[in-house]
């Protein structure tokens, strides 16, 4: 089924200026198509005109015309969509319906009148297709970020529609479940040659499999309408603040010269031979990794365990302890456990067995506000952390609370929402931006309160690459100037690469390693155990035939981390 925009253009009721703007795209019957662009670049909106969101609950003006199927939109009610359309949204917790897993992915199906002896072997097989059949009973709400995404996914893929919308499916997923998301989108579109259309930010991951076209966004603007090879070969990534592959980065620190003719949009198609000589001369030597272990640790973690059934531990006797200004990565697939340290720590959890120290202090000692005035942690979903309509409120309700007078606040929230590169919004509704943009007002009014320990759970999760790193680069030098431990909790190996030091894995409930971070991301099967791949720098490595791989990985960190 095709999709064709002519001359389109959006603005929503809220807004003075349109979102997008004169949009003219083709997509053909059987194409997957992949779209890119910087946070608040129009991408989503375009998103919601193609599955009917827009004008069926936003509201706004809209000219020109889009066509699905050969259908005027102005023809389709909601209902003429959804038979059209299938969607798995950015932000999971708004999309499910039924109780169960189970009831969720049956739906559609109950919808279309499927009797019960033909759907349960289809919900059953669809589970099965992304683990998740062990689950089937469960609440979808109490699932890890990956696996609520992983129901969503399921919940189309046995509706029978045309066209599937895919709006940042890898924003919560571990490496190999994106990976393995990516290969099951690759699947369906082989075996169906449905119409696929995906919004995200991680352009590497979705170029796991072959895409058709990749179209850039900004400002509400199609820049861009191009083969992948073309694009990568292109300025256009690094002038659109997009991030490249990490093998394409390297190469370039390298010095070394890409082309469309290359193929570059797949490391297994770049003739990699001809690189060699130019990394020849390249390895600097080995870095030596900071040590803070003289100083007294700032939070210790002693046999930790914790169950949510008293069935089945989600950390089982889990040790280790964070230096007072080190910046640390925790890393483990969904649903092993990373989430339930921060909510042990944030004290939402209490744990069953082990302890937990803070400053020289029993954190049973304290209560959760007294740990907020220490510890800040952003979570993964930023709609589960905003309380307030407006964004200077939010931000500023920390300090509030601690009873500065607003004079103070002002300056305070300023300073820190132009850090996070929020200033400009800062009269905005927050129901206003994109989950990006309230992602890093979350960030923001942690920050404000200069914690001693700042706990970041998946800070990347529907960010761009130019506001992230940014704000990171904020953070970076809040870590080495002011002294904030930082521990991050993330699927982003290239996020980890660049910023942290020393990786802490978790598998299965328990800790398989507490290792500096590129000789983690040196050992290819501890990071299978822990449902990680090897980052494509460590696979670059591997076909330039490097034995130093923890070496070629400290060469290129030093080469592309910023300055603090």
């Amino acid at each position: 089924m095709s999709i064709e925009f002519s001359n389109f253009s959006f603005r929503y009721d809220a807004l003075k200026n349109p979102t997008l703007k004169n949009i003219n795209l083709k997509i053909a019957k059987g194409e997957k198509v992949l779209i890119i662009g910087p946070s608040g670049s129009g991408k989503s909106t375009l998103g919601q005109c193609l599955n009917g969101l827009i004008p069926h609950s936003f509201n706004g003006d809209i000219t020109g015309t889009l066509t699905i199927g050969g259908k005027v939109i102005s023809e389709l009610d909601l209902h003429g969509y959804t038979e059209q359309v299938g969607t798995v949204l950015q932000d999971t917790d708004s999309q499910f319906v039924g109780l169960s897993v189970g009831e969720d992915i049956a739906f559609a199906l109950e919808n279309q009148l499927v009797s019960n002896i033909d759907m349960y072997p289809l919900v059953k097989a669809t589970a099965k297709m992304v683990e998740l059949e062990e689950l089937l009973d469960h609440a979808p709400h109490d699932l890890s970020g990956g696996q609520k995404q992983r129901v969503s996914l399921a919940g189309i893929l046995v509706d029978d529609v045309d066209i599937l919308l895919f709006d940042e499916p890898l924003a919560a997923l571990d490496p190999k479940t994106g990976r393995k998301t990516i290969e099951i989108i690759d699947d369906l579109h082989r075996r169906t040659n449905k119409t696929i259309v995906i919004i995200e930010h991680r352009l590497e991951d979705v170029l796991h499999r072959s895409i058709d076209r990749i179209i850039l966004m900004e400002s509400g603007e199609i820049i861009a309408d191009m083969t992948p090879d073309e694009m990568l070969a292109s300025p256009l990534l690094t002038k659109h603040g997009i991030r490249e592959p990490l093998y394409l980065s390297a190469l370039k620190a390298a010095n070394c010269s890409i082309s469309a003719e290359m193929k570059p949009s797949s490391l297994a198609t770049l003739p990699v031979t001809e690189y060699q000589p130019a990394f020849q001369s390249w390895m600097t030597p080995s870095n030596a990794i900071e040590d803070n272990s003289q100083s007294a640790p700032l939070l210790q973690l002693r046999s930790l365990t914790y169950s949510y059934d008293g069935e089945r531990n989600a950390l089982e006797d889990v040790s280790f302890d964070v230096q007072q200004g080190e910046f640390v990565s925790i890393l483990g697939k969904n649903g092993s456990g990373k989430s339930t340290i921060s909510k042990l720590i944030m004290g939402v959890l209490e744990p069953d067995a082990g302890s937990i120290t803070f400053d020289g202090q029993e954190l049973t000692e304290l209560n959760i506000f007294e740990r907020s005035q220490k510890i800040g942690v952003v979570m993964q979903n930023p709609n589960h952390m905003i309380s307030h309509h407006m964004i200077f409120d939010e931000v500023a309700f920390g300090l509030r609370n601690q009873g500065l007078d607003e004079a103070q606040i002002k300056i305070k929230v300023e300073r820190t929402l132009e850090l996070c590169g929020l200033n400009k919004y800062r009269h905005w509704p927050i129901n206003a931006l994109s989950y990006g943009q309230k992602k890093r007002v979350t960030i923001a009014a942690i920050l404000v309160l200069e914690p001693k320990l700042l706990i970041l759970d998946e800070p990347t999760a529907g960010q761009d690459y130019r506001n992230y790193t940014s704000m990171l680069a904020f953070i970076n030098k809040l870590n080495r100037e002011l002294g904030i431990t930082v521990m991050i909790i993330s699927h982003d190996m290239h996020l980890v690469l660049e910023y942290t030091t020393r990786s802490i894995v978790i598998a299965d409930s328990k800790l398989i390693a507490d290792q500096p971070m590129t000789t983690v991301f040196s050992q290819p099967a501890l990071l299978d155990q822990a449902n990680l791949t090897t980052t494509s720098l460590y696979d670059l490595a591997d076909k330039l035939q490097i034995e130093d791989k923890n070496q070629f990985m400290q060469t290129f960190i030093a080469l592309e981390k910023p300055a603090a």
